[in-house]
C-alpha cells in the first residue's frame, strides 16, 4: 500500500497560536506554543525554544504553507528563519479568539495596575493605592492596553500619564540612600547630593561625609555617579530600601 507524502513546502501544526505579521505586502506566520507568546514578550520566558513551536515561517500556520527562503530574503534582508522568527514574535499579532483576546487583555491590564501599585506611593501619606483605585484610576484617564508590549514597560507609561493628571495624587515610592564620602571630596559630593534628593535624612560631616537620603528612583544612576565616580571610586553608596513606604493600603 503506497504512503501518501506531504507535499513539498507543506508542515502541518495541531495545537498551536499563531503570530502573523503583515510585512512588504505579504503575510508571514510563526507557530507558537499556547500562552508562551505573551510569556516571551513580559520576559518572563527566555528560551525562544520553549516558544516556537518550530523556527521556520509560514505563508499559512493553519494550512502549513512555508514561506519561500528569496521571498523571506527580499522582505527581511536575511533568510535566517530564527532571526525572522525573532522579528514576528516582536512586531506581529498574535491571533486568538475574541473571547481570548479579551481574557489577555484584562489580565495584563490587572498585572499592569498591580506594578503601579508596587511601585508607587500618595505622596501626602507615603502609602501605597490598593491594585483596585489604581485599576480605577487607569479607566479614568482611558488606558488602553498594548498586548505587544510588556507589562513593565506599559506600567512605566501609566505612572507617567498619571503623575500629569488629576484623576490621582500619586508619585514613585523614594529609594532610601546612604552615603559615606571621604573628607576633602565630601563638600562638591554634599552640594549635588542635595540637589538631586528630594528628603535628606540625615547629614553629618565630620572627618568623613554620612548622609541618608530618599530619591525619586530615576536619580539613581546620577547620585550613583556622583557619588562614585566623583570620587574615583572612593565614596560608598549603600542602598537601605528599595521602598520607602508606610505600612498598610492608602484608602480614598
Amino acid at each position: 500500500m503506497a504512503t501518501l507524502k506531504q507535499p513539498t513546502g507543506q508542515k502541518r501544526l495541531t495545537n498551536v497560536a499563531v503570530v502573523r505579521l503583515k510585512k512588504g505586502g505579504k503575510r508571514f506566520e510563526i507557530a507558537c506554543y499556547p500562552n508562551k507568546v505573551v510569556s516571551w514578550r513580559n520576559k518572563v520566558e527566555t528560551d525562544i525554544d520553549e516558544v516556537l513551536q518550530t523556527h521556520s515561517v509560514f505563508t499559512n500556520v493553519s494550512k502549513g504553507e512555508m514561506a519561500k527562503t528569496a521571498e523571506l530574503k527580499k522582505i527581511f534582508g536575511t533568510d535566517n528563519q530564527t532571526d525572522i522568527c525573532l522579528q514576528i514574535i516582536a512586531k506581529g499579532e498574535l491571533q486568538v479568539s475574541e473571547k481570548e483576546r479579551h481574557a489577555q487583555l484584562e489580565s495584563m491590564f490587572k498585572d499592569i495596575a498591580t506594578i503601579v501599585s508596587d511601585k508607587c506611593v500618595n505622596p501626602d501619606t507615603n502609602r501605597p493605592y490598593p491594585v483596585t483605585l489604581i485599576e480605577t484610576a487607569m479607566k479614568d484617564i482611558h488606558f488602553s492596553v498594548k498586548p505587544t508590549r510588556s507589562t513593565k514597560q506599559q506600567a512605566l507609561e501609566v505612572i507617567k500619564q498619571l503623575t500629569e493628571t488629576d484623576s490621582i495624587n500619586i508619585q514613585r515610592a523614594h529609594m532610601q540612600l546612604k552615603i559615606t564620602v571621604p573628607g576633602k571630596d565630601g563638600k562638591k559630593v554634599r552640594e549635588k547630593v542635595k540637589k538631586l534628593a528630594t528628603t535628606v535624612e540625615q547629614d553629618e560631616f565630620d572627618d568623613d561625609l554620612e548622609m541618608v537620603i530618599l530619591v525619586d528612583p530615576g536619580c539613581y544612576r546620577e547620585i550613583h555617579d556622583v557619588v562614585v565616580s566623583g570620587t574615583k571610586g572612593k565614596g560608598q553608596f549603600e542602598v537601605l530600601n528599595l521602598k520607602h513606604v508606610e505600612e498598610g493600603d492608602e484608602m480614598m
